[in-house]
């Protein structure tokens, strides 16, 4: 058999990776002390019985080193109305201001923050953590979760395209 020449190159995948629009979604998360919370595009349902949920988050952001501590995160799903939490989530940092003081949310099971103007959201147990690269990866047993709303149309990447995170990747 003859030897078959590789195609495509190596920037194929992110080529790739630039076209995809991914859902986003606002992970809140608390540790008993601090309360902590970002805007994530890297998040999907993992299985489905039992229910699974991935969540990634950067290492270098507050609510990676939140959720490190914690045992449960909350997950917002969006959509367009929520651009403002989506700004205030992905544009800011922990570091600098409390993010919780300029929304409303309450408090919701395992004490964790709940944002009030999202559609959706669940809490999730966290079963697993692990590095995927830049991120860590937490892996969610989904317990409990309200849906406000359609969700016919969500809040995707490309729809916050011109935000400046607050961290680097």
């Amino acid at each position: 058999m003859a030897d078959t020449p590789l195609e495509g190159s190596a920037d194929g995948f992110a080529d790739i990776a630039s076209q995809l629009d991914y859902p986003m979604f606002i992970v809140t998360a608390f540790d008993g002390e601090e309360r902590s919370g970002c805007l994530i595009g890297f998040a999907t349902q993992s299985a489905i019985d039992p229910s699974r949920f991935l969540v990634a988050l950067s290492n270098k952001n507050r609510t990676y080193r939140v959720a490190s501590k914690a045992k449960h995160l909350a997950v917002h799903v969006l959509t367009p109305a929520d651009r403002e939490l989506a700004a205030l989530f992905g544009e800011h940092t922990g570091d600098d201001i409390d993010k919780f003081d300029r929304c409303s949310w309450h408090e919701g099971p395992h004490a964790l923050p709940v944002l009030d103007g999202p559609r959706a959201w669940f809490v999730g147990r966290i079963l697993e953590t692990f590095t995927t690269g830049d991120h860590g990866g937490f892996l969610l047993e989904p317990e409990r979760g309200e849906l406000r709303g359609d969700l016919d149309r969500l809040m995707t990447f490309k729809s916050v395209g011109d935000l400046d995170a607050g961290h680097g990747a």
